[in-house]
This record gives structure tokens, C-alpha cells and sequence, in this order.
């Protein structure tokens, strides 16, 4: 079948596009520095995970212990060479690169794109916007065919534009989000929050997203290749989802930030556990004790299970990026799921994470 951006998210379109998007849509580079690779000894484990990768349309999954590369697979094509899409993973990459600049979330949306002032943004601080929680009315319907969701995917270029429209950006279409509701209230999942935060991070710094990312994550993680991201039409970056790395780098990333970034990890529990339970991310992790903070989950620890607390990044059609601290493993998944949410399988996928920590504690 030819791949185009009307299908690239479409399976089975969706098994090619997923480590090739840059021949779909414009992309700046993540450059990584090739004298401070991170290594990743292997010690194959005695994993039996080969269901499971099929069940779940993984692409792709490794697993680190204790700095240790204990299992890769690939699958569909895809090889430990090539740049995977994170998808929203990506705004989990954002929230580490915002920490790393340190930027005051108390300070207001507007006082770094004014253009903001007569929308739902008016009144949002960054940390609303990291934690989801921006009063902007707004529904991340995935499937809809039409609506703002379209329109914004158009914005970013991951759509084509129909006869006769004229090209947007992502500023542009921030602008046209004028309904809100007051800010702070439970989590409501808003991916152009995220786009909002790289427009941010650009005018808070003078620089480019993706020249950010590269010096203050990239490049500190011991990334082996470069990674790239999606752009709009002026070059904005498509921070909430177009990031694409290969898998080893993104379980570098975990391992990272494990080692050198636990102060991070461990703010994560600042969550607000009511505001994930109001919000609506909860029923798709039915019966599970959540929260988010920095554009990332954690799992609580649970007693009864005798668990520690876990980490993680999420993405849909599966894509994932779990972090055990206590037990020094972290796990990295791509996957081509047909589905963006696919409920049944997204509790497969925290059943069988949470039977691979048991296994290797």
C-alpha cells in the first residue's frame, strides 16, 4: 500500500510510517554527541515474552536492569537503527526538558506569548499546563474526523489540508481555543498543551526546541543516534507528540534519568491523586492508583502487591517507557497498535510490566 500522510496513523499503514515519518512530515533534528554514549552491557535474562509482543503489535521492546540490557526484540521491520515515533511519550520528553531549564511554573502562559491573552489560556501557569490542567475546553477524540482535533492536526502537519485551505501553525491555531473553564481542576488531556510549552520553552530561551532537547536531555542521556522531531509549517515543534528515537535511546533516557535524575523522578509523587481520579485519563488504568505530574504517570506503590512505585511515559497505539527505580529496571515498548487507546490491551501491557518487574526483583 502507499503510505501518505491521509493513512500514516492507519493500520496497517501505520507499521511503516512509525519509523519513517520524517519522509512524511517536516522534522528537525535531536543531534547526540557520539564521544559520551551511554553503554548497555548485554546480559540476555530468560524472559518468555513472545506472546505478549504479538498480542500488543510491539514493533519493538528492551529492557535494562540494573544498567544491564537484559532483552531486545524488533519486530515489523523495524531495527535497533531506526528512529521509532514516541508519540506522546514525547510530552513526557518535554516535561524532563522543562525541568532541566528549571523555568518558573508559577508564571503565566501569557507572559510568554501574549498572543494567548484573549483565549482559555488566560490565567494558566506553566504548572497547569504540565500537569493537565488547564481549563481549556476541549476534546481528544482520536477517532473524529472532523472538529478542532482535525484542524489541529492540520496545524502541525501531521494532516493534509483539504481543497482550499489555507496552511495553519500551531500558534495560530492556540489562538483559536477561546472556551475555558476555571484552571486547576481535574486532569483534562489536552495535547495542544504541550505544543504550548515548547512555543514556551522557544520564547523563554531564544532557542530552538529541538537544539534544547539535544543539549540538556539528548546529549546528557548518552543517546547512541540522533533523534529528530516533527515541525509545523514555521518550524514549531510538534512537542506534545512528534519526537522519534531510536529504542535503545529512549531506554537510555530511562536509565538516565534513573541514575542521575531520581530528584526528578521522586517530584512526580507531588501528583494530585484526586485530580487524576476526577480526570479523564483515569478509566482507561481501571482499578489503579495514579497520578500526573510533569507530563508523566506514576503508578503508586502498592503493599498489597508489594511493589515499589513506577514511573512511566505513555503514547498511543502503545507506545511506553516504564521506570522501576527500587528495582533499577527500566522498560522501553514501541508498538503499532491499530487503535490509539485500546483499553484491553493497555492493561495487558501494566499486567505483564508488573509480572517482568516481579521476575526480575
Amino acid at each position: 500500500m502507499q503510505v501518505t500522510l491521509a493513512n500514516w496513523r492507519t493500520a496497517p499503514c501505520n507499521r511503516w510510517a512509525f519509523h519513517h515519518v520524517r519522509e512524511l512530515v517536516p522534522s528537525a533534528d535531536i543531534p547526540h554527541d557520539p564521544t559520551r554514549v551511554r553503554a548497555l552491557p548485554r546480559a540476555e535474562a530468560a524472559l518468555t515474552l513472545d506472546p505478549f509482543l504479538g498480542e500488543t503489535d510491539t514493533d519493538g521492546m528492551a529492557i535494562v536492569h540494573r544498567g544491564r540490557l537484559v532483552f531486545e526484540r524488533y519486530a515489523h521491520g523495524m531495527t535497533e537503527e531506526m528512529p521509532h515515533i514516541l508519540m506522546s511519550v514525547s510530552k513526557s520528553m518535554l516535561g524532563v526538558l522543562a525541568a532541566e531549564l528549571r523555568l518558573d511554573d508559577e508564571r503565566l502562559a501569557t507572559d510568554f506569548v501574549p498572543e494567548l491573552e484573549r483565549t482559555a489560556y488566560r490565567g494558566a501557569t506553566l504548572r497547569h499546563l504540565l500537569d493537565m490542567r488547564a481549563g481549556v475546553v476541549w476534546d481528544e477524540d482520536y477517532l473524529a474526523r472532523s472538529g478542532p482535533i482535525v484542524e489541529y492536526r492540520k496545524a502541525t502537519g501531521w494532516n493534509p489540508l483539504g481543497p482550499g485551505e489555507a496552511p495553519a501553525d500551531l500558534r495560530s491555531f492556540c489562538q483559536t481555543l477561546k472556551d475555558g473553564v476555571p484552571h486547576g481542576g481535574p486532569l483534562h488531556y489536552v495535547s495542544p498543551n504541550s505544543d504550548l510549552l515548547g512555543l514556551i520553552i522557544e520564547r523563554a530561551t531564544g532557542r530552538r526546541y529541538a537544539d534544547l532537547m539535544s543539549e540538556r536531555v539528548w546529549k546528557n542521556a548518552g543517546a547512541e543516534r540522533s533523534a529528530y522531531i516533527t515541525v509545523d509549517r514555521l518550524g514549531a515543534p510538534r512537542a506534545a507528540g512528534g519526537m522519534c528515537s531510536t529504542l535503545r535511546d529512549l531506554a537510555r533516557v530511562g536509565q538516565w534519568l534513573l541514575e542521575e535524575r531520581a530528584g526528578f523522578l521522586a517530584g512526580l509523587e507531588q501528583g494530585d491523586p484526586h485530580a487524576w481520579a476526577a480526570g479523564d485519563m483515569a478509566k482507561y488504568y481501571p482499578g489503579l492508583r495514579l497520578r500526573y505530574r510533569n507530563q508523566w504517570y506514576l503508578l503508586d506503590a502498592s503493599k498489597e502487591a508489594n511493589s515499589p512505585p513506577l514511573a512511566f511515559a505513555m503514547g498511543i497505539h502503545g507506545q511506553n517507557l516504564f521506570i522501576d527505580v527500587v528495582n533499577r529496571i527500566v522498560i522501553a515498548k514501541f508498538s503499532s497498535q491499530a487503535a490509539p487507546l485500546d483499553l484491553a490491551r493497555m492493561g495487558l501491557t501494566m499486567r505483564a510490566v508488573a509480572e517482568m518487574r516481579k521476575q526480575l526483583a
